[in-house]
C-alpha cells in the first residue's frame, strides 16, 4: 500500500513536465497556480529539487490526478528505468476504494500516451459519467464490463475493445468476477 513517506519516483520531474504540457500550461502558469517561483517549478521538473508532501498534494490537485501517482518503486535496475516496468513494480493510481484498482504499465508519462492496467471489482461502478479531453482505447482481458459511452450502452466481453474520444462515459461491473482491462490514453491524464 502507498505510504506518504515512500520516496518520489526518479522520473517525477519528467512526469510533472509531461502533465504540465498535456494540460497546456507554461512554467509561469504552473508557478502562479502553485504560488511558487518559476525557478522552483523548473528545478522540480529537472529533478534538482524535491517537492514536499504538501507541494505534491497541491500539484496533484492542480492536475486533477491522485497523489499516489507521484509514488512507487525506485529499485528498478538503472538499465531498465524508462524502458521496462516489472509486474511487482507498477505504480498504483488512486486508492482502490471505489472498487477500481489501476496501475501504470507505462514507465513514465513522457510519451504522447499512457498505458494503464485496470481491475474493476465485482459490484464496482462509476456513478457519475466522466468526460476528459482524451482519446482512449480499452481492451478487456477477462470478466465483463458494462460501458456507457455517449449515452450508448455496451457489454464488453473478453477480447473486445472499445474507444472513447472525449465523450461522457461510465462503467459498471455488476457481475460476480473482476473485469480486467488494458487502457491506452492520450494524452496522459494520470
Amino acid at each position: 500500500m502507498l505510504s506518504l513517506t515512500d520516496p518520489p519516483l526518479k522520473s517525477l520531474g519528467a512526469d510533472l513536465r509531461a502533465l504540465r504540457k498535456a494540460r497546456g500550461l507554461t512554467l509561469v502558469d504552473m508557478s502562479e497556480a502553485l504560488e511558487r517561483s518559476v525557478g522552483w517549478v523548473s528545478q522540480i521538473e529537472r529533478d534538482l529539487s524535491k517537492p514536499s508532501i504538501s507541494d505534491l498534494k497541491a500539484i496533484a490537485k492542480l492536475f486533477d490526478v491522485p497523489l499516489s501517482l507521484f509514488f512507487g518503486q525506485t529499485d528498478a535496475p538503472e538499465a531498465e528505468q524508462g524502458y521496462v516496468v516489472r509486474q511487482g513494480a507498477r505504480r498504483r493510481i488512486g486508492s482502490g476504494d471505489a472498487g477500481l484498482i489501476e496501475e501504470m504499465l507505462s514507465p513514465d508519462l513522457t510519451d504522447d500516451f499512457e498505458v494503464v492496467h485496470s481491475v474493476f471489482q465485482p459490484g464496482a461502478s462509476l456513478a457519475t459519467p466522466n468526460t476528459r479531453p482524451t482519446q482512449e482505447v480499452g481492451y478487456l482481458i477477462s470478466g465483463r464490463l458494462d460501458m456507457i459511452i455517449d449515452k450508448r450502452e455496451f457489454t464488453i466481453h473478453p477480447g473486445d475493445s472499445f474507444r472513447i474520444r472525449g465523450e461522457a462515459h461510465s462503467w459498471a461491473n455488476p457481475y460476480k468476477e473482476p473485469a480486467v482491462a488494458i487502457w491506452v490514453i492520450a494524452p496522459p491524464v494520470y
